[in-house]
């Protein structure tokens, strides 16, 4: 399936202890969030899954507030990595 091919992605650059990262974490529920956007564009009113879909954006949003105050390199990386949003320039 589609997790099984990330987590070999992923393992292939880092080592398998890292599954619990926070960027791991971030790249998973960015993929989950992928697909239940595409899922509710075909089925409009699935309110269970849009409701998922809300918990999962928050709980990504934590972890990269988290990150951002960690390791601002770390942030910027993912973010461009995983092409979430456009970073402000200054």
């Amino acid at each position: 399936m589609v997790k099984n091919s990330v987590i070999s992605i992923i393992s292939q650059k880092e080592n398998e202890e890292n599954r619990g990262s926070v960027e791991f974490q971030v790249f998973s529920f960015t993929t989950k969030i992928r697909r239940l956007t595409s899922h509710l564009e075909l089925h409009k009113k699935d309110f269970s899954s849009q409701r998922g879909l809300r918990k999962i954006l928050g709980k990504r949003q934590r972890l990269l507030v988290y990150l951002s105050k960690r390791s601002r390199g770390r942030y910027k990386e993912l973010i461009n990595k995983l092409d979430i949003r456009e970073i402000k320039t200054r």
